[in-house]
């Protein structure tokens, strides 16, 4: 029964305090363990959604857990081509990477995104490193083959994938309660820099480290039955039916390569993945510390608490 002696202000101030119970438990859970997160060009495009991200980043450290931010930043290296006369061509979903190119996505990405990112998570309190080629550079790759529909393999120019992650420099940052904060590029064995996919580049660094999560901020809420039906998000899928889901082509179009790099990671060891709205405002506080969550959380088929946020985990068959 309502206390009738209660105001209005002490009912919000108690149900605050309601919240933060209910965070406690998975604020013990996931103290000193280590997430990865994925910050996407589209969410960078938004300062207001991007403060309040890194705000939750700082609340994360705060409260004893070791963050290490990927990101990318497409749509400024597009916004710079333009500037400079240059017309951005994709294949398969990659963006062929010239030299000309190559010179704006450096500048572009792994430095000013870069070295922005550590700046503005500072000025909220936090402690960030920039782990570019003008510091420390932790990713090292070789130039990426893809095939065309003959088998023939295309040019994507200096565009690569990873095969080495610098872990020990990572984690030494981490351990000491710094935020490493990484462009999406990597150098070559032939000491040429390589632009990398954003989610590629996550996925490796997740499973260098042996993360408890991966969480990818992309601009939509997570994985939808329906695309135009906000509402028929799936809260948590297993690897399994991840697959059937593809296979069904309920996952479709630019949402299946990121699937499958997900599924790749769990299979390296990383025991969860979120894909969330990096928009919704505290997004990463309310999938993290909820019990409800806002996204979709993927797990391999062998974990037994999938259902961390969501009790209605789908199962396969």
């Amino acid at each position: 029964m309502a206390d009738p002696f209660i105001s209005l202000t002490h009912k919000q101030a108690i149900e605050k305090a309601d919240t933060l119970i209910e965070a406690l438990g998975w604020i013990r859970k996931f103290r000193d363990t280590t997430t990865v997160i994925k910050l996407g060009g589209s969410i960078l495009e938004h300062p207001d959604a991007l403060r309040h991200l890194l705000l939750d980043i700082v609340f994360m450290t705060t409260l004893g857990m070791r963050v290490i931010v990927v990101h990318g930043g497409g749509k400024a290296i597009s916004r710079a081509m333009d500037a400079a006369g240059i017309s951005p061509k994709f294949v398969q979903g990659r963006r062929y990477t010239d030299s000309a190119t190559l010179e704006i996505v450096e500048k572009v990405l792994a430095t000013e995104l870069n070295h922005k990112l550590v700046a503005n998570i500072e000025e909220f309190g936090g402690r960030a490193m920039s782990l570019n080629f003008l510091s420390t550079n932790v990713l090292f790759g070789e130039p990426l083959t893809l095939l065309d529909d003959k088998g023939e393999p295309i040019d994507l120019g200096r565009v690569g994938e990873v095969t080495e992650v610098d872990r020990l420099t990572i984690d030494n940052l981490s351990y000491a309660g710094q935020v490493p904060v990484i462009p999406s590029m990597a150098m070559g064995d032939d000491g040429e820099k390589l632009n990398i996919n954003a989610d590629t580049a996550a996925t490796a660094v997740a499973a260098a480290v042996g993360a408890e999560k991966l969480v990818i901020l992309s601009d939509i809420p997570g994985v939808l039955k329906d695309m135009d039906i906000p509402e028929s998000l799936i809260h948590s899928l297993t690897a399994s039916k991840a697959r059937e889901l593809i296979g069904s082509g309920i996952i479709a179009d630019g949402m299946i390569p990121k699937i499958e790099g997900c599924l790749s990671t769990l299979d390296q060891g990383v025991k969860k993945i979120h894909i969330i709205d990096g928009r919704l405002r505290h997004s990463l506080l309310l999938e993290i510390y909820t019990t409800s969550g806002v996204g979709t959380e993927l797990v391999a088929d062998s974990v037994t608490d999938a259902t961390r946020h969501h009790p209605e985990v789908i199962p396969a068959g």
